[in-house]
């Protein structure tokens, strides 16, 4: 039986309504994240939480110190759970991410949180390429609206254009019901 970890990325303040960039559904998304890290911790599983902030004060979002950049409540970490903080949009570059996963004897990585066409695509795409079997939940992630060429593509249309490429040949997707149903039981 594969041991498994959970991984909470970049559920932060700024993502968060208020916040210096605020997320579609975040909070949806944040709520079903927080039903995982449940789920993990009962199970004693481990749960690490990756939390990002841009080196210099002038960042756009998640300046070093600051509210915003603190993981928000509704996912907090308990003190055993490790918070690995991150200056890169891959959770496991220049981190100890890919360490405390071996360590832990991982083969399995469960992924949800922000942004899905940035950080949780890089850290799922870096999880496969290092050999873990991935399973991105796909309710318990958050995008934003984005623009291309004088386009502009809702939020809802880049998470699924995202989650779409990576169930095609990176990671199996389920919903948070789906995950706390079957997956989480079969392990």
């Amino acid at each position: 039986m594969a041991r498994r970890a959970l991984i909470v990325i970049d559920l932060q303040n700024d993502y968060f309504p208020g916040g210096k960039w605020t997320l579609a559904g975040v909070e949806a998304a944040a709520a079903n994240a927080a039903r995982l890290i449940a789920a993990a911790r009962a199970a004693k599983e481990p749960v690490v939480h990756i939390r990002h902030e841009f080196p210099t004060a002038d960042a756009p979002f998640f300046v070093p110190g600051s509210r915003g950049a603190d993981i928000h409540p509704a996912v907090a970490s308990r003190p055993e759970e490790p918070v690995v903080l991150k200056h890169q949009i891959n959770s496991f570059r220049d981190t100890e991410l890919k360490g405390l996963l071996d360590g832990w004897g991982v083969e399995e990585v469960v992924i949800c949180g922000a942004m899905s066409h940035m950080c949780v695509d890089a850290c799922t795409r870096a999880a496969v390429d290092f050999g873990y079997k991935a399973t991105v939940v796909h309710d318990a992630c958050a995008s934003r609206d984005l623009a291309f060429g004088g386009v502009t593509v809702p939020a809802a249309h880049a998470h699924a254009a995202f989650m779409a490429a990576l169930g095609f040949a990176y990671a199996t997707l389920l919903s948070t019901d789906e995950y706390l149903g079957t997956a989480a039981v079969a392990a």
